[in-house]
């Protein structure tokens, strides 16, 4: 007996030797570099309605991949309205798969290597009551995302935005709560952790970003597109470029190069890095945003100047306003930014009607007996989802642009 006991004594000290040396021994993350994504990186949205609206807009899928068009990233947004991190909004009435189970699934189908977690909104509702079943379903649902090799990035929720009340306040202070305790998961498990409760509530202030004070518009989602990239430790993408033509010289981290002097005119290519966000849209009318490139020159003699390119007029203004600065909100790259927009919206909304038909139950659920045969039809869509990610990939290459500035006579 006393030999037995000091055998297992002897084993679970080995198991615990070897259990603290493989936690230990893993590398951390420096979550106060930059975030860089790989080439071939699989990225995943999964959440409640913050991340199933983006498929309206694309804005964050958009925000992400033109920031590194030579990366060969591939998307794939699966929020559903109303979800918690037990997946319990899921369920299309069959049994098996749960709600849970079927979140499981449809995360580990994806294969994913990078996956945006925007939960708490629906949690939140529970008040502190739900904060110890939310930190345990938050910690599963990473254990998950950890299992299949990926990188999770945090989002906390966003704040209602209806008219103030005791009632709202009280919502808001307990997404508040919640959004601490994701960070807090966040430092505890060395996952990055992006705080857009403040940004959104802050933007709101400046213009209308909601629909009905719960759910982000366009405008929302271009702010919320804004703060994911400087969460995750990234420059602004529209930087200033200072010409002075006076002395041939340029001041910019963008890659521009003066072509031509010339006492009326003068032009110059500017190598865009990234394309710039296009201007969201609301009800027909192009709503006014901080996407445009401050243009600076100086040197040049008095008198009004045109800037022209791809001969598009792009600004006019005189030579003491382009001293000071004009902002450059439209051009070739404005054009081939919303464009892209388009594709990925179109392939966003085949995927969703794809992983989750209208008639899913008849489809894919227990009555797949009456129309079960349209699964085919659904798994074909994969090739237009392909072609469009090439679609995307390939106009997700800026071109250098040629502008020209001409003394306006």
């Amino acid at each position: 007996m006393c030999k037995l006991s000091n055998s297992l004594t002897f084993y679970c000290f080995l198991f615990i030797v070897g259990f603290c040396t493989h936690v230990f021994s893993q590398p951390k993350t420096d979550l106060t570099a930059p975030f860089a994504f790989e080439n071939g990186d699989r990225v995943l949205f999964v959440g409640n309605s913050l991340i199933e609206n983006d498929v309206q807009f694309g804005y964050l899928e958009l925000a992400l991949t033109t920031r590194w068009p030579n990366r060969n990233l591939t998307f794939r947004n699966i929020g559903w309205s109303g979800d918690n991190v037990f997946g319990d909004a899921r369920s299309y009435v069959t049994t098996p798969p749960t709600p849970y189970e079927l979140l499981m699934q449809q995360i580990t189908e994806a294969k994913p290597t990078v996956v945006f977690v925007a939960y708490g909104g629906i949690e939140a509702q529970e008040g502190e009551e739900g904060l110890p079943r939310f930190k345990q379903g938050l910690n599963q649902l990473i254990d998950k995302i950890d299992q299949l090799g990926a990188k999770t990035i945090l989002v906390s929720p966003i704040p209602l935005l209806v008219s103030p009340s005791e009632s709202v306040s009280q919502k808001n202070s307990a997404l508040e709560t919640y959004g601490s305790v994701i960070e807090q998961i966040a430092k505890a498990r060395n996952k990055r952790f992006i705080n857009v409760f403040k940004p959104i509530l802050e933007a709101s202030k400046q213009s209308m970003i909601t629909e009905n004070g719960v759910h982000l518009n366009a405008t929302g989602y271009y702010h919320l597109a804004t703060f994911l990239e400087k969460g995750l430790g990234w420059i602004a993408r529209n930087e200033g470029i200072t010409l002075d033509v006076s002395k041939n010289t340029v001041e910019s981290n963008v890659p521009t190069q003066l072509l031509s002097q010339a006492k009326e005119s003068t032009s110059f290519v500017v190598k865009e890095t990234y394309f710039p966000l296009p201007a969201p849209q609301e009800d027909g009318k192009t709503i006014m945003v901080d996407n445009g490139r401050k243009l600076s020159i100086k040197g040049l003699k008095k008198g009004f100047y045109t800037l022209t390119s791809e001969n598009e007029v792009i600004a006019v203004a005189s030579a003491k306003q382009w001293e000071e600065g004009v902002v450059i909100r439209q051009g070739a790259a404005f054009v081939q930014a919303e464009e892209l927009k388009k594709n990925i919206v179109k392939k966003e909304e085949l995927f969703f009607y794809q992983y989750r038909p209208l008639n899913q139950t008849y489809i894919l659920g227990f009555r797949s007996y009456e129309q079960g045969r349209h699964k085919k039809g659904l798994e074909e869509q994969n090739y237009l989802i392909t072609w469009l990610e090439a679609q995307i990939a390939t106009a997700n290459q800026p071109k250098p642009v040629t502008y020209q500035l001409t003394l306006l006579k």
